[in-house]
């Protein structure tokens, strides 16, 4: 029997604002443990909690983003249950009236359309952090709590069951953290947990309409930990019911290492986390005008700023959906344009060199050595036919070290490639001299010995002979033969 899966996200990002939702202490990320704490967020007895206004505006920008119809009534309420990261036990979040409802998120997987239903997306504060002593939460003897994450600020975004693989999961949460990033709400790093997803995944027999029994996997932190983990628990749920087994609703947890999803604990119902509304908390309003005015606020979104790049610099859908996927990267590449260079060459470069580049140091495009003006400088290099590829990433490779400017490396190197047709043209007579069997290769219809004779004039010049000038050198003294 063949079957398919049924994928819903919660995605939880902290938002970007310098206080935590209902205290004034930091929110910064690597502070020593338990520094950034008081006994508000540490829910000492006496204490009351006063909502950070950022917060509330980061959720309506968020949801008007995310095309949600905003609450004009909402409130918040007590999601009550034991666990050491939570000091209180209980977490201040939102149940019945969330701030944001029905909206949608529309991505594209292989060409395919598709629009992502958002049940709701609603702001809670956040836990501590378990710190494990082994490799994971699974086999760990012991494990020390951190409270300075208890109280950050959270936007949790939640989608109703409408994706059918790993991919398309994948392809929502590039698109969410991309618009997040763009409206500035939220940093989205990962590595850092200020992006995590929980993946609800179940699997029914193709054509069947009802749902199947869903597992939840809790807090994967990383897109290729989604795309496995996913891929994973929807075989291993196929395996099970082909068996004749059943699925039991359970949290799980992803294991990367052993590339498998373990279990947790059963999982809890609505019903057993016993909400009630947040007394300390009066409910609140949100006017019509107050909407607007946020609404007005909105930057250009990454599928608006897709169309443009397609329309005005000629891209690709594809390059235009790379170049848009992260808003450092597509707000480096519009000033490398901006500069000077053209945008399909600065495509290029940016999907190849340069972020082979930042992945072998590891940093954000944010963080590179090279301006995005001086790697305009060198794309116009090449253009002008100064230096060629070839030579250009010698020099992007220097230009990496310290950021020093291209034009400065080519003549401090002296790099400039060779067009002088005069020099050349003797230097393409003595080589087709000197290498009768590659004339004799090409006389006989061999049209790669070209390639071996190009190759002995780049040596001979130190790479820095003009291509296109020497192929057509070339061509013209071989034709004489």
């Amino acid at each position: 029997m063949k079957y398919e899966a049924v994928i819903g996200l919660e995605v939880h990002t902290e938002l970007q604002t310098t206080t935590k939702i209902f205290c004034g202490c930091k929110t910064s990320f690597g502070a020593e443990p338990n520094t950034n704490v008081c006994p508000v967020c540490l829910g000492l007895p006496g204490v009351l909690p006063v909502l950070n206004k950022r917060v509330l505006e980061f959720a309506v920008r968020a949801g008007l983003a995310l095309n949600c119809e905003i609450s004009r009534f909402s409130k918040f309420d007590r999601k009550n249950y034991y666990y050491p990261d939570l000091p209180k036990n209980f977490q201040t979040s939102q149940f019945d009236l969330p701030i944001c409802e029905r909206g949608h998120l529309d991505i594209e997987v292989n060409g395919e359309k598709k629009q992502i239903r958002i049940t709701r997306a609603h702001m809670e504060e956040d836990a501590g952090k378990l710190v494990h002593h082994g490799t994971s939460i699974t086999d760990s003897d012991y494990s020390l709590v951190d409270y300075n994450r208890t109280g950050t600020p959270l936007l949790e975004i939640v989608t109703e069951p409408d994706m059918r693989s790993a991919k398309e999961a994948v392809a929502y949460l590039e698109k969410m953290r991309a618009i997040l990033q763009y409206i500035g709400i939220s940093d989205c790093r990962m590595e850092e947990g200020s992006l995590r997803c929980d993946a609800n995944v179940s699997v029914r027999p193709v054509g069947q309409k009802e749902l199947g029994t869903k597992t939840e996997i809790k807090n994967i932190n990383s897109f290729k930990g989604v795309e496995k983990a996913i891929e994973y628990e929807a075989l291993r749920q196929a395996e099970i019911l082909e068996d004749g087994g059943k699925i039991i609703q359970e949290t799980r947890t992803w294991d990367e290492k052993e590339g498998v999803t373990k279990s947790m604990r059963t999982k809890e119902e609505a019903n057993d986390y016993r909400y009630f509304p947040e007394p300390d908390l009066a409910p609140f309003t949100v006017s019509e005008e107050y909407i607007e005015d946020i609404r007005k606020t909105l930057p250009e979104l990454p599928d608006e700023r897709r169309e443009r790049y397609i329309a005005n610099f000629g891209l690709s859908s594809t390059d235009a959906q790379y170049m848009t996927n992260d808003k450092d990267t597509s707000d480096y590449f519009e000033k490398v344009v901006a500069a000077g260079a053209d945008p399909k060459a600065s495509v290029n470069w940016i999907m190849g060199e340069f972020a082979s580049q930042l992945s072998n140091a590891g940093i954000e495009i944010a963080k590179a050595p090279v301006t995005p003006e001086n790697l305009a400088k060198l794309l116009a290099l090449i253009a002008k036919g100064t230096i060629s590829g070839k030579i250009a990433k010698k020099v992007f490779a220097e230009m990496w070290k310290d950021g020093a400017d291209p034009e400065e490396i080519v003549k401090a190197q002296g790099l400039v490639q060779i067009s002088d047709t005069g020099a050349l043209k003797e230097l393409v007579v003595k080589v087709i001299a000197n290498n009768p069997k590659a004339v004799e290769d090409f006389k006989a219809g061999k049209k790669k010995a070209v390639g071996a004779l190009v190759g002995q004039i780049m040596k001979e010049t130190k790479g820095k002979a003009n291509p296109k000038v020497i192929n057509e050198l070339l061509n013209d003294e071989l034709k004489k033969l």
